[in-house]
């Protein structure tokens, strides 16, 4: 797949929004199962539902830790026919992660690297920041945000599972039927060249908010529904406005309400417009109401390209139960935020790399099936958060008449002359790794996570994080920080041999001849990132979180070792 089968047309005044066909998506060949020609009902240690962002983030860590699986997509295509760009803006976590799959580099030479945005109410800038001012974004490797468009993402992913093998995509495959017993599940497909069943031991649902899976198990759901109404422009503009994330409260241009602006790659805008709760959706999204939208936002003389036109509403859903029986939901099967602060796709790609080290340390029998039940304790605790988040950013910004507006109105007013008060303007907490404090499978100092900070090898040579957990093939991973006894060094190496652990001893220098099992931290970056402090150890998971921190290499690490591979969850 060439870069070039991505790059989005330029489109004139003639483009017909309705046919969405405003970006040229790659299409990929159906391939005959061979369940077809056999009549055989193959069974498969994991099969994967739905091509998505989350989805193929699944397929891809299974298929770095080579843990077969298949994955099933009702169409030919990444992103979705029809559709706008979608997710545009990565986290840095969700960054970490695809520099650890190996598709980092083509992100970021495709995308757009931002960090300061401002926040305006009518013509007043209300505040800005600069992330790489803040401690808890510059200390990784990769930057706080990348902006582009979801469907490339997607589509680096199908090139880095093609690269890599291990899993088998079938595309122009929908799942018709579900049912699973104590012995397996079992899915009936749907392809152009007739239907097959296959059997699974887990099935993960990645097929987004329109589940089918949710009834198929009974899943109860909590859900609000919202009356907020928004319509996306994605823009060329001749002139180039600055590579910002601008945020209006109040625009003047827009009959008063909230705006975001966020460029993508191909130097393309997304343009995010308010509309009033009983706006008609086919008037907002015509052309010349689009235009005229533009022209009061950016002058009357503004020469633009329309790729993309659509309006939008939201709704907030939460799955009670994020596994039921061997079904696993994930990404937006399993809870739709609303899309402010960019916690909706990010959290997706989270919920992907946290089951797939799990589903591959219990193939690989490196853990308990019991570590699978962790999924939901963590997972759905993040879920929970950021439709908390989400919501209250939400209300911000259609406040409801009555107290929710003079909030909104004293807030503004303050943050205009008192920096307190900044904190009080809520335009979208952007999306950070989640914490886990109820995970039956972290211990003392455990589910934090760890960024991709820069160390030294042995040999001088520069290394970073994933390197370390890449090493390390999906075991678990103990740093030893601080000198320690040759008879305490030999314990570890023995329990190494015996246990899904892989040992470094981390030195602020050293001369050691181990070419991975000594490294330096002459800074420190390493101990901290890691949440450790002075002569101590971290043990980290292969999704880059701390399962356990401790001071003495005794019961106390034994019992985190037990804890995260499911022996005691």
């Amino acid at each position: 797949m060439s870069e070039r089968d991505f790059t989005a047309p330029a489109f004139t005044n003639g483009y017909q929004f309705t046919s969405g066909t405003g970006y040229q998506l790659p299409e990929y060949p159906f391939v005959e199962p061979p369940e077809i020609a056999s009549g055989h009902i193959a069974q498969h240690p994991i099969v994967i539902v739905g091509g998505g962002i989350t989805g193929l983030t699944l397929a891809c860590s299974l298929a770095r830790l080579g843990v077969a699986a298949v994955l099933l997509d009702e169409d030919n295509t990444v992103g979705v026919k029809g559709a706008s760009s979608r997710g545009i803006c990565y986290t840095q976590k969700s960054l970490e992660i695809f520099h650890r799959l190996g598709i980092y580099e083509r992100i970021a030479a495709k995308g757009i690297q931002w960090s300061v945005g401002r926040t305006f109410a009518g013509v007043d800038e209300v505040y800005s920041f600069n992330l790489l001012d803040n401690a808890a974004y510059n200390l990784s490797t990769q930057p706080p945000f990348i902006n582009i468009q979801q469907f490339y993402i997607e589509g680096f992913l199908v090139e880095r599972v093609l690269e890599l093998g291990h899993v088998d995509i079938r595309w122009k495959s929908r799942v018709t039927a579900f049912e699973q017993n104590d012995q397996h599940a079992r899915l009936s497909i749907e392809t152009p060249a007739g239907s097959y069943q296959i059997e699974a031991q887990h099935v993960i649902d990645a097929t987004g908010s329109h589940s089918p899976f949710r009834a198929w198990c009974q899943a109860s759901i909590t859900a609000k529904k919202g009356d907020d109404r928004w319509c996306i422009a994605d823009v060329r503009f001749s002139t180039r406005p600055p590579t910002e994330r601008h945020t209006w409260i109040e625009a003047p241009f827009n009959d008063n309400r909230a705006v975001w602006q966020h460029l993508m790659a191909d130097d393309v805008w997304r343009i995010d417009y308010q509309m009033a709760p009983d706006a008609d959706p086919a008037y907002v999204s015509r052309e010349d109401v689009v235009r005229e939208r533009l022209a009061r936002q950016f002058g009357p003389d503004v020469q633009v390209d329309i790729v993309w036109v659509g309006p939008y509403a939201y709704r907030s859903e939460c799955i009670d139960q994020m596994r039921h029986g061997r079904v696993f939901f994930i990404g937006d099967s399993a809870k739709v935020v609303s899309p402010f602060g960019a916690r909706g796709g990010n959290t997706g790609i989270g919920d992907a790399d946290n089951l797939a080290c799990k589903l591959a340390a219990v193939q690989r029998g490196w853990a308990t099936p019991q570590l699978l039940s962790s999924y939901h304790h963590e997972r759905h605790e993040a879920a929970k958060q950021n439709v908390q988040v989400t919501n209250r950013t939400a209300r911000f910004l259609r406040p409801a008449d009555g107290m929710e507006r003079v909030f909104r109105s004293a807030a503004i007013a303050l943050a205009k002359r008192h920096a307190f008060a900044r904190a009080l303007v809520n335009t979208g907490r952007m999306a950070v790794a989640n914490t886990y404090t109820q995970s039956p499978v972290c211990t003392h100092g455990g589910g934090l996570s760890v960024q991709n900070v820069a160390f030294e090898w042995a040999d001088g040579s520069p290394g970073v994080v994933n390197d370390l957990l890449r090493w390390a093939d999906g075991r678990l991973l103990l740093l030893v920080f601080g000198e320690h006894s040759a008879k305490t060094l030999a314990h570890l190496r023995a329990l190494a041999r015996t246990a899904p652990v892989c040992c470094v001893q981390v030195l602020d220098d050293c001369e050691q001849p181990g070419a991975r099992e000594h490294v330096r931290d002459p800074q420190d970056a390493l101990m901290n990132a890691c949440h450790a402090h002075g002569c101590a150890w971290s043990l980290l998971r292969p999704d880059s979180y701390v399962a356990a921190t401790g001071k003495t290499l005794d019961a106390d690490l034994l019992h985190a070792l037990s804890q995260a591979i499911g022996v005691a969850a």
